[in-house]
């Protein structure tokens, strides 16, 4: 009697929220189609800069690459606190504690400033030291200083960009923030040449108007953000009336979020180590290692972008106890991504040169390129069941288990593997330590998912 009664008012629930009943393929299509279109456009932001500044000279290209670390970690800090909101407002949606929902999305405005005054606070006084850690030559770290500074104080829009994207998101709607994330692309793939070469009677700005114009892109995507945001209704209301920060929801959101953080932020050492390594071996590496990061972005955001589709519709169903929905979306979401990764492999197995020649490659460039791309790229297929695989754990709350993981990868596999490479062998089998560190991570991942599954989701 009582299994009747939960399973009659778990019907009558899921009736008020699409991600309890709509057929989860038209579901995850529905939901991650505008997150891919949304994520590849943001991907588009770190391309075009890098296809304009590449026009300045190599040294710009390499200058800029010194700079991507922070600008990761930046990305770290507000998708992290993102991902760990959405989780919060997925759940406690699937739960039907309203209230709560609201109160969480309230707290991600307060976070999303906080963080943005440390990354502030970073360019101001950080810059300098950053880039001279790196790079002694003067004209490489001149052009990096001047770039790194404009990202990162006029960070701010970014920051709430993104908590709007994740808020939204976690309601469901994910046709907003392609909106928004599509028009601030566009806005910087205009304003990109024009700043940098001084177009239509604009200043010539060089490598600073890259900056700047990502930083008027941000600006627009962020207030039409806002009018979307708070000019319709959606399932979360955000209210400030009567707001006051609650330590349990802010630790509740990073209990996801802060492990998500440290997960992405480790990748943003993990480069900048890298490229110490790298530029005692060539700094035209360095300009090749700029040029693979941002075409992979093109193929693994697209990924990311499924993902932020499957991660509400798995933390709905998790907090609904529906175990067939939650496996169905997990499935269909790895199925996508290899689908998407095994594209991505095959350009870069076929069209290296070409991939290079758009970012103006010299003949040095061109064969240092040619093999890294290959090599690198055959890690992708196993890096989407990892994606796929540790969204499945942010939404079921294993914020520290993915942590772990993460620097299992970065920390013990990657750098390990890219010191002994590039000690022992060279630079030629450096690239090597990214394809064998995806499979050794996926490896692990496979075990720790079939443990999950049996102690946590079987039951449900």
């Amino acid at each position: 009697m009582d299994k009747d009664k939960s399973k009659d008012k778990r019907s009558e629930n899921e009736k008020e929220n699409k991600m309890g009943v709509m057929p989860i393929g038209r579901l995850l299509a529905a939901m991650s189609f505008p997150a891919m279109v949304s994520m590849l456009v943001q991907a588009l932001y770190n391309v075009v800069d890098s296809f304009f500044v590449a026009r300045i000279s190599e040294n710009a290209l390499s200058a800029v690459t010194l700079v991507f670390p922070i600008q990761m970690l930046m990305i770290s800090v507000s998708v992290g606190t993102g991902v760990g909101l959405s989780s919060l407002i997925a759940r406690r949606l699937g739960e039907k504690r309203f209230d709560e929902a609201n109160h969480a999305a309230a707290h991600g405005f307060l976070l999303a400033f906080c963080g943005w005054i440390a990354f502030a606070v970073f360019g101001l006084f950080g810059t300098v030291p950053f880039v001279r850690l790196f790079s002694d030559d003067p004209e490489i770290a001149a052009l990096a200083i001047r770039f790194c500074t404009i990202v990162s104080v006029g960070s701010l829009f970014l920051f709430f960009q993104i908590n709007i994207e994740k808020t939204l998101q976690a309601t469901g709607n994910m046709l907003f923030p392609m909106i928004f994330n599509l028009t601030g692309a566009l806005c910087n793939i205009a304003l990109n040449p024009i700043l940098i070469f001084g177009l239509f009677g604009a200043p010539k700005l060089g490598i600073a108007g890259s900056a700047v114009s990502t930083v008027i892109a941000q600006f627009i995507a962020m207030s039409l953000g806002f009018f979307l945001l708070f000019r319709f209704k959606h399932a979360v209301h955000v209210s400030f009336r009567g707001f006051r920060p609650r330590a349990k929801t802010i630790l509740d959101i990073y209990a996801v979020g802060l492990p998500s953080i440290v997960m992405q932020a480790v990748m943003s050492f993990t480069l900048s180590i890298t490229n110490f390594i790298l530029i005692r071996l060539s700094p035209t590496a360095i300009a090749v290692l700029g040029v693979y990061f941002r075409i992979q972005s093109l193929i693994f955001m697209p990924v990311f972008g499924l993902n932020q589709g499957a991660l509400p519709i798995i933390g709905y169903n998790f907090g609904a106890r529906n175990r067939a929905r939650l496996m169905e979306t997990y499935r269909k979401a790895v199925f996508v991504a290899l689908g998407i990764m095994a594209v991505g492999l095959l350009c870069f197995q076929l069209f290296p040169t070409e991939i290079l020649l758009v970012f103006n490659a010299t003949p040095d460039m061109l064969r240092i390129g040619e093999r890294a791309l290959r090599i690198i790229s055959v890690g992708f297929v196993f890096a989407a069941f990892a994606i796929v695989s540790i969204t499945l754990l942010q939404a079921l709350a294993h914020g520290v288990l993915t942590m772990f993981l993460s620097l299992t990868r970065q920390m013990i596999f990657t750098l390990p593997l890219a010191w002994f490479f590039a000690t022992f062998f060279g630079l030629d089998y450096f690239w090597f330590c990214y394809p064998l560190s995806e499979i050794l991570t996926t490896s692990i991942l496979a075990v720790v998912i079939v443990r999950i599954y049996r102690k946590e989701i079987r039951e449900i």
